[in-house]
């Protein structure tokens, strides 16, 4: 009986170190000086309209590769995660009023958005395109394109849009706050083209084939997407910048994006 009470006593307290050395690793990192806007919570504002990179599931829950690294973020931070899903031009003034703490859609820099805005880091990859209808014959030219009555769609606000007007601004463009609105406007014939993300392209034509088609130039710009966070929130942007790198060093956005996406992820800048 003495043996087994001394069994059972060393069992108890073998499984209490583990159960303390757990408890120790899984403790929750102190956030207090991350100027969050709902202690306990990471608050993001997302546009779930963007497959595979963002998007509701059949179970009308948040899905794809941005939501992935969110999740993973927010259980390694120790918060509850908080999604406020809007369409894409309410995002930026969102943030300036402080209604999340970050925003997540993969903004591109540009200097207008970096005065009222706190970029992080790259962690999407991005190649713009010219899409047009199946049996468009225009010349694959910026020059074929750049002329009066030509009509062009893009997301309304986007980085697209603001490429339109610098490359071609002798046609029309036509700005639509869903994404899938500006596709369809160029596959039904009531536009010429759209200027898009190549991913985005990939996921309409996934589900929509026969409809589009690249434009056969090369293409017409790469660039890296941002997570960003309030001006002046630095706290912020560098404890998600360090997490960002350390999960870029490991391979760990590697394998969501292409778990993801679908596709193998090109290089993102080194971490400095």
């Amino acid at each position: 009986m003495q043996k087994k009470l001394s069994l059972l006593l060393a069992t108890a307290l073998a499984l209490t170190a583990v159960l303390m050395g757990s408890g120790a690793a899984s403790a929750k990192e102190d956030t207090s000086k991350l100027n969050l806007v709902k202690p306990g919570y990471l608050v993001v504002g997302m546009t779930l309209q963007f497959p595979p990179q963002m998007y509701l599931n059949s179970a009308k829950q948040p899905a794809g590769y941005d939501y992935e690294l969110l999740r993973r973020l927010a259980r390694d931070l120790g918060l509850k995660l908080e999604i406020k899903n809007m369409d894409f031009g309410g995002l930026i003034p969102g943030l300036v009023s402080k209604q999340f703490d970050l925003v997540s859609v993969g903004l591109g820099k540009n200097p207008d958005r970096e005065k009222s805005i706190l970029y992080v880091r790259e962690y999407m990859p991005y190649s713009t395109i010219l899409v047009t209808g199946k049996n468009n014959t225009t010349r694959p030219s910026v020059e074929a394109w750049n002329v009066a009555g030509k009509k062009i769609t893009a997301l309304q606000g986007s980085l697209a849009a603001g490429f339109v007007k610098s490359t071609f601004p002798k046609a029309t463009l036509v700005e639509f706050p869903l994404q899938d609105a500006a596709f369809l406007e160029v596959a039904s014939g009531r536009a010429d083209a759209i200027v898009a993300e190549a991913n985005l392209y990939g996921f309409f034509n996934k589900n929509n084939p026969e409809l589009l088609k690249p434009v056969a130039m090369p293409n017409l710009r790469s660039y890296f997407g941002h997570w960003t966070v309030q001006l002046g929130n630095d706290p912020l942007k560098t404890r998600l910048a360090t997490w960002l790198c350390d999960k870029q060093e490991k391979g760990i956005l590697k394998a969501v994006f292409r778990q993801q996406m679908g596709y193998k992820m090109p290089d993102l800048p080194a971490c400095k």
